[in-house]
């Protein structure tokens, strides 16, 4: 089981960035899925979820009207657009697939697969 992130980099205050998780090994369409992101110094924080279906979504409050979770469940990935983007977003970003189909968890507990994670740095 595999969930490779990709999108991240570089960008100024203001910018965007779309970053995808492909899973690979096994379906997840059926799951919940999630990013969180790690800032250095920092714990791991939730910043979006999204169901199975793509029915619900949650979002961290400080990035709600700016990012959008979204997810193609015929390729087996989701996206997370990155729009507005200020340089508190600064951190590495990781995607992960929730134990259940409905959640929408903001807990790390909640999730059991996890990507390697994709660097998004901006500059203010």
């Amino acid at each position: 089981v595999q969930l490779q992130a990709s999108g991240g980099g570089m960008v100024q205050a203001g910018g965007s960035l779309r970053l995808s998780c492909a899973a690979s090994g096994r379906t997840f369409s059926r799951y919940a899925m999630g990013w969180f992101r790690q800032a250095p110094g920092k714990e791991r924080e939730f910043v979006a979820a999204i169901s199975w279906n793509g029915g619900s979504a949650r979002y961290l409050d400080s990035v709600k009207g700016r990012f959008t979770i979204s997810r193609d469940n015929a390729k087996n990935t989701v996206y997370l657009e990155m729009n507005s983007l200020k340089h508190e977003d600064t951190a590495v970003y990781y995607c992960a697939v929730d134990r259940a189909s409905l959640s929408v968890s903001p807990f790390p507990s909640n999730y059991h697969y996890w990507g390697q994670g994709t660097q998004v740095t901006v500059s203010s």
